[in-house]
């Protein structure tokens, strides 16, 4: 009792002038009844009766049974591949101990995460050692910065089968929907994860918009709730089991950049409630904040203070405090 009650002061500490706002809430809009959210069932209620073979189910369940957040409903995954997307002299000079790769999948294991993303040469390097240690995600497609001038298309560094060959749990990609190269991008992602579903492998999508339009001199649109919706829809449609995306700060991407359907597709009232069911039920959303007070109000925005206080706690215990 003492230590929910100490977690309650540093939560309320971290939402300093937003507590009472956030630990009242009540969507009034969209009930929580009406979202898939994470539990300790989740793998039955989502997956259950799909068309998932039993290999691509036992290696869902190795990624969310493994590590801290173990049969939470709740993953918590270490994602490196800065360094071909940012350049590995930019990603790693700060510190040097992680230009070896083996490091990166260290830190996932002492961090009790779920599972560790990065690139092929980084986990086959290693992959002896670690493979059976904590799941393997491999990225299997990256927008390398070296090109010049600069463009942002991903390409394939690898097949699924070579990803398989070294024990990896899961495949991961990126997509930029509404890039140039989008279209090719989600055929050539759609046919990599229908092999990887084939040979027993988990599926993950990066769901990422990008396009130099989508920013005007008012606003940024990439992170528009009706924009990564329907990315986020897209990327469930090519049978992605888990997707990453950034977590929506406006609305209106199609009515201010006059394209797609006429209208106002998803009420301002609704953000971000409506941006969370959009995402039917295989969503990771993607935090990455600059300090322990944007995580809580993160979670919170997220639409989880609905959850019983005991399970918010939990996660709150678990990856923040």
């Amino acid at each position: 009792m003492e230590n929910t009650i100490n977690s309650m002061a540093q939560i309320e500490k971290y939402l300093g002038s937003e507590a009472e706002n956030l630990l009242t809430y009540k969507a009034t809009c969209i009930p929580k009844e009406r979202l898939t959210l994470p539990g300790p069932a989740t793998l039955n209620e989502v997956f259950g009766i799909s068309d998932r073979n039993v290999q691509v189910l036992k290696s869902l369940s190795s990624l969310y049974r493994h590590g801290r957040l173990s049969g939470s409903g709740y993953l918590s995954v270490l994602p490196v591949d800065q360094g071909i997307e940012h350049t590995a002299g930019n990603s790693f000079a700060p510190n040097p101990d992680y230009f070896d790769p083996e490091n990166i999948i260290k830190l996932a294991i002492e961090g009790g995460c779920n599972g560790v993303v990065t690139t092929f040469g980084g986990l086959s390097l290693h992959a002896r050692k670690y493979a059976h240690k904590i799941p393997f995600i491999v990225k299997i497609n990256h927008n390398e910065l070296l090109t010049y001038p600069n463009k942002y298309d991903q390409v394939m560094f690898g097949s699924v089968e070579e990803a398989w060959n070294l024990g990896a749990t899961a495949v991961g990609a990126t997509i930029y929907f509404g890039s140039l190269e989008s279209n090719r991008q989600i055929v050539e992602v759609a046919e990599a994860f229908e092999r990887a579903h084939e040979l027993g492998m988990a599926t993950v999508l990066w769901c990422y918009t990008r396009n130099s339009s989508f920013k005007t001199e008012e606003k940024d649109y990439h992170t528009a709730a009706d924009l990564t919706g329907q990315a986020n829809h897209l990327g469930v449609t090519i049978k992605a089991d888990l997707i990453k995306q950034k977590l929506p700060e406006t609305n209106g991407g199609f009515t201010a950049l006059k394209f797609g359907t006429s209208g106002e597709v998803i009420p301002s009232s609704l953000i971000p409630i409506e941006a969370q069911k959009n995402k039917s039920k295989i969503i990771e959303i993607n935090i990455a904040p600059s300090n322990y007070s944007t995580t809580i109000t993160d979670i919170f925005i997220q639409g989880k203070a609905t959850e019983t206080m005991e399970k918010l706690l939990f996660i709150l215990t678990e990856i923040v405090l």
